[in-house]
């Protein structure tokens, strides 16, 4: 399936993470262990270092940016995001990243619909938008 690139990136593995619920990552995603912290989150407690994560839609923070950085600086980052529709401040955060020298993840536009098919599956996301489940 061809996702819609936002900002460029490495091919990435990883598995599929698809939030139920729009997440804020200031205060809702801790930049130092990338593990979800808001308790009324339905997936708190998850991961979402090294997933392929699926956002549904982002609640609005000017400070998203900066966690992103912090998680792609402290290696908690995603192998890849995929959105729903784009948040220019959460990938801001990526391009910010990328001038200064540290590899982050892809970044991809795919309609909340299809993002259920990827959840709790291994998924490779090429760097031209090609996302597929991955055998194991």
């Amino acid at each position: 399936m061809r996702a819609d690139i936002l900002v460029p990136g490495p091919p990435a593995e990883g598995e599929g993470l698809a939030l139920s619920a729009p997440i804020s990552f200031w205060g809702g995603v801790d930049p130092k262990s990338g593990r979800i912290v808001d308790v009324r989150h339905p997936q708190h407690g998850a991961s979402i270092g090294g997933s392929v994560l699926f956002l549904p839609d982002t609640i609005g923070s000017s400070s998203a940016s900066a966690v992103l950085l912090e998680l792609v600086h402290s290696g908690k980052a995603p192998a890849a995001i995929v959105m729903h529709k784009p948040d220019a401040i959460l990938l801001l955060g990526l391009i910010v990243a990328r001038e200064m020298g540290w590899a982050g993840p892809i970044a991809l536009r795919l309609d909340r619909d299809a993002h259920g098919r990827f959840a709790g599956r291994r998924v490779s996301v090429t760097a031209d938008g090609m996302l597929a489940l991955s055998s194991l």
